[in-house]
């Protein structure tokens, strides 16, 4: 028969204070994403949920052969209306993504309006889906109480048909051919695009766009 002893109090106590120790970040841990999921104060509602790019994805491909770079290319997508989300250029929207907002932009230059990020696809002559136009996520917070993306949109026309092209050219072989390459930002002849949201509570919301022009002259927007 075996004896069951406790161990001494000194050792007791140190294996509750060790296990107090590490149960307390898991607590923490469990804490935050307990806030996440419930958001009682309701500031994860809006945010920046919208999307970079959503043409050439599964979930929009409605191909009879799962062929979803070809269903929907970037052109094909500007005349679409997408069923499971939007796209677009720094946008938000709620968590549901029942109501989207966006900004959109022209140059006076492009055959159409800058209303969302260009790019190739593998068929197209690229490595892999890949945005070619120039944008950086500059800051967000956590509860998304302020977001901010800065966009670099060139003041010349946009070499759309160029990119794909070349890149077509190409096949793959090689450095891909970027919209940095076509000289488009010579002369820093582009404006830096700031959008901004900051907000107030958790349903009021203020938007600023700012626009830098870059170039050595004036140049509409």
């Amino acid at each position: 028969m075996s004896t069951i002893t406790e161990p001494p109090a000194g050792a007791r106590g140190a294996t509750q204070s060790q296990s107090q120790s590490t149960s307390a970040p898991v607590d923490k841990e469990k804490e935050r994403q307990r806030s996440i999921r419930d958001d009682i104060g309701g500031w994860r509602k809006w945010g920046p949920y919208m999307t970079d790019r959503a043409w050439g994805t599964v979930r929009e491909d409605y191909s009879a052969h799962g062929d979803a770079w070809n269903y929907l290319t970037y052109d094909k997508s500007r005349a679409k209306a997408y069923r499971w989300g939007e796209d677009g250029i720094g946008g938000i929207c709620d968590r549901y993504q029942l109501l989207c907002f966006a900004p959109t932009f022209w140059n006076e230059r492009d055959p159409h309006l800058k209303e969302k990020f260009f790019g190739l696809n593998p068929n197209e002559g690229n490595h892999g889906e890949d945005v070619k136009d120039y944008y950086f996520h500059v800051d967000n917070t956590p509860s998304h109480s302020y977001m901010a993306l800065l966009y670099k949109y060139p003041q010349r026309e946009f070499p759309y048909r160029w990119l794909v092209e070349e890149n077509q050219r190409r096949a793959g072989q090689g450095p891909e051919f970027e919209t940095i390459d076509t000289g488009i930002f010579d002369e820093s002849r582009y404006f830096d695009i700031l959008i901004e949201y900051a907000k107030q509570t958790h349903e009021d919301m203020a938007i600023r766009i700012t626009a830098h022009n870059r170039g050595p002259e004036a140049a509409p927007l």
